[in-house]
């Protein structure tokens, strides 16, 4: 079946709330307005607004109400309009939810998950446009998912919900459109990176909307004779470090492509355990594409400079190459 991106959101929100009646949808607009990406569009007239709750603008005030609904029993997934946002809820997020576990002594787990929409390209502007998910990477306790493909944004949902801790499900709002060919009964393990495109000569790792930037210069680059692997860690923590070992082993030169900035990214920390663990497997030293050191523009122009584009990565590979 052909779907979009957000039908496949829409299918996996629906899947959950027919397959458990402790599995509501809860955040801002996500009822009779549809969400604010259009994922949960009618999904109040199947299930009534008792499973599908709009809630106040307030991120701290129903990120916690979904907490402490997770501590009582439900499942509730929590919609936060951009990563951005997010930031109001850092505190339920980071000092609650996450660390409830630990600080119980194992007594209670909080199986919550937390979908939000990240990434720029859209001209909206900085309060809209912001790679944040790294600062999520960053916390024990937490699993951030970063689905890139059509098939994964329809099968991540499932087994996040079956997490008996937090899952913060991070979306590239770029992704939502694309389309692809989903067979029924799709899985997705939410453990391990994936190879989207095998090669020999060149790791390049990367993770959710970078995805198609990144396969796309991975064509142009096999048309110049660089024949390229293209992996998609998909789960930033835990970090599937191993796959990426396993890939730049095979090919001994990496570039890593990551749309948040350079200082203190999710791209350092990966490049950093290459050096830790796998640095006498380089024969190159390793190359990271991020985005300027600046707030994400408005103006179209000065946003498509300040991301990392397709020439950028091909220019990137060059130069690990040469």
């Amino acid at each position: 079946m052909r779907i979009t991106y957000r039908d496949a959101m829409r299918l996996a929100i629906r899947d959950a709330l027919l397959a458990d009646p402790r599995v509501l949808l809860m955040g801002e607009d996500v009822g009779l307005y549809g969400g604010s990406y259009a994922v949960s569009k009618g999904l109040i007239d199947e299930f009534g607004p008792d499973r599908i709750r709009d809630t106040p603008l307030s991120e701290l005030g129903f990120v916690g109400a979904g907490v402490g609904a997770a501590i009582g029993g439900l499942r509730p997934i929590v919609e936060i309009m951009t990563v951005n946002f997010s930031q109001l809820a850092l505190d339920q997020i980071v000092n609650t939810a996450a660390l409830l576990r630990h600080m119980s002594g194992g007594q209670f787990s909080v199986p919550i998950v937390i979908r939000m929409a990240t990434g720029a390209g859209r001209q909206l502007a900085a309060q809209h446009s912001h790679s944040l998910e790294n600062w999520y990477a960053h916390v024990p306790g937490l699993r951030v998912l970063t689905p890139a493909t059509v098939a994964d944004a329809r099968a991540m949902l499932e087994p996040a919900l079956a997490d008996p801790d937090p899952v913060v499900i991070v979306e590239h709002a770029a992704l939502y459109n694309i389309e692809a060919d989903v067979p029924d009964g799709i899985t997705c393990d939410i453990e391990r990176a994936a190879v989207r495109r095998p090669g020999s000569q060149m790791s390049l790792v990367t993770y959710g909307g970078s995805l198609p930037k990144v396969l796309a210069a991975a064509d142009l680059l096999a048309a110049e004779g660089i024949d390229a692997e293209v992996l998609d860690l998909r789960v930033l923590r835990p970090l599937d470090f191993d796959t990426v070992a396993a890939s730049l082993r095979r090919t001994h030169r990496v570039v890593v492509v990551d749309e948040g900035w350079k200082s203190g990214s999710l791209a350092g920390e990966v490049v950093a355990r290459i050096a830790e663990e796998c640095l006498f497997d380089l024969d190159a030293p390793p190359r990271r594409v991020c985005s300027a050191e600046v707030p994400i523009p408005y103006a179209k122009h000065l946003e498509d400079a300040a991301l990392p584009q397709v020439d950028s990565i091909i220019a990137a590979v060059r130069q690990v190459i040469a």
